[in-house]
C-alpha cells in the first residue's frame, strides 16, 4: 500500500469514513479538508494532514470527495486548488461525487491538459454502509487508470465496477439515485398504507424483508421507518439534486421518466415543509402526513441488515 503516496480532499461524512478505511489499511495518506478539525482525527491513524490543497500535488493519486460540481471545481481548478500548485506530480484523481455528465466531461478535459488522468468513481451507500464494509464503486475512465486505483478502491469497499470509458459511471450514478428515491417514495406509501389498514409497519416490513420484494436497501431503511430515527445519512437536498440530475438526462437522451418528476415534487414539498438537516427517509411522515395520519416510534428492535 506504500506503492503510491495518496491525496484525499474532502472530510465529510462520507469522505471521513472512506479515508479512515485507507488509513486503516496502511495507505501513505495526506488528506485535507477545509475544515481541519474534522481531518485532524486521521492522523493517530497514520495520515498526515495538509494545512493547504496545494499540498497534495506531490501525491500520485488523489481523491476528490465533497458535495457539488462548484466544490470539485473549486478544489481542483480553483485559485487555491490542486492545479495552483507550481509542480504538480499528480498522473490520477479519482472523483467520487455525484456530478453531472457536463460537470465530469469539463474536468476530465482539465486535467487531460495538464497531463492527469480522470477515474470517475462515485458510489453506492453511506458512511454507515462504509463502516460495514458494503460500500460499492462505479468506475469509467481509462482502463489503465482503474487498474491503477483498483487497490485503494478494494481498500475503501469490496466492490468496484468498471463500465467503460469517458463518463458513463456518472449516468449509472444518477441512475442509481434516481431509482433510490422513487424505491424510497414507493416503500414509504405501501408501509403507509399497510399501517391505515391496522399493520404494524415492524410486522409489515419484517414481511417485506423476508420477501422476494426484500433488499439490503428496505432492511436498512426499516429502523428509521419503524422507529422514526430520521438522523442524516443523505439529505433531502442532495436528493433532490440527484433527481435534478437524472431528469436532466432523462431531456437530453429523450426518455420520459415519469416517476422520478413525481418523486422529486414529493420531495420538494418535504423540503417546503422545513425537512433539512434530517435524512431523506422522512419522507416516511411526509406521505403520512397527506393520508391523515400522525405517526409515532414503535419502539421496536429491528435490524438494519448491516450486522
Amino acid at each position: 500500500m506504500n506503492q503510491h503516496r495518496i491525496g484525499w480532499i474532502g472530510i465529510g461524512r462520507m469522505g471521513y469514513a472512506m479515508a479512515e478505511r485507507l488509513a486503516k489499511g496502511g495507505a501513505d495518506l495526506t488528506v485535507w479538508n477545509r475544515t481541519r478539525e474534522k481531518a485532524q482525527p486521521l492522523a493517530t491513524l497514520g495520515a498526515k494532514v495538509a494545512g493547504r490543497i496545494a499540498d497534495l500535488a506531490g501525491c500520485d493519486i488523489v481523491f476528490v470527495m465533497v458535495s457539488t460540481w462548484d466544490d470539485v471545481r473549486e478544489v481542483i481548478a480553483g485559485p487555491h486548488g490542486l492545479l495552483s500548485a507550481a509542480d504538480v506530480a499528480t498522473k490520477l484523481v479519482v472523483e467520487c461525487s455525484s456530478i453531472s455528465l457536463e460537470g465530469s466531461a469539463e474536468l476530465r478535459q482539465m486535467l487531460e491538459a495538464r497531463g492527469i488522468d480522470l477515474l470517475a468513481a462515485p458510489v453506492s451507500g453511506n458512511a454507515k454502509v462504509i463502516k460495514a464494509g458494503r460500500l460499492s464503486f462505479v468506475c469509467s475512465g481509462p482502463k489503465h487508470a482503474y487498474e491503477a486505483a483498483l487497490p485503494y478502491l478494494k481498500l475503501i469497499a469490496p466492490a468496484a465496477s468498471y463500465v467503460g470509458e469517458g463518463e458513463l459511471a456518472r449516468i449509472v450514478k444518477i441512475c442509481h439515485n434516481v431509482f433510490l428515491g422513487v424505491v424510497t417514495q414507493s416503500l414509504a406509501e405501501v408501509t403507509i398504507l399497510a399501517q391505515k389498514a391496522g399493520v404494524p409497519r415492524h410486522a409489515f416490513l419484517d414481511f417485506m424483508n423476508q420477501s422476494v420484494m426484500g433488499s439490503t436497501f428496505s432492511r436498512y431503511k426499516t429502523p428509521a421507518f419503524v422507529n422514526l430515527d430520521f438522523k442524516v445519512t443523505f439529505t433531502p437536498q442532495l436528493l433532490r439534486k440527484d433527481l435534478d440530475l437524472g431528469l436532466d438526462a432523462g431531456r437530453r437522451f429523450d426518455v420520459p421518466l415519469p416517476l422520478a418528476s413525481l418523486t422529486r415534487d414529493i420531495l420538494q414539498s418535504l423540503i417546503g415543509h422545513g425537512t433539512k438537516d434530517e435524512d431523506f427517509s422522512k419522507l416516511l411522515v411526509h406521505h403520512a402526513r397527506a393520508s391523515g395520519l400522525d405517526l409515532a416510534a414503535e419502539n421496536v428492535p429491528v435490524s438494519d441488515g448491516l450486522g
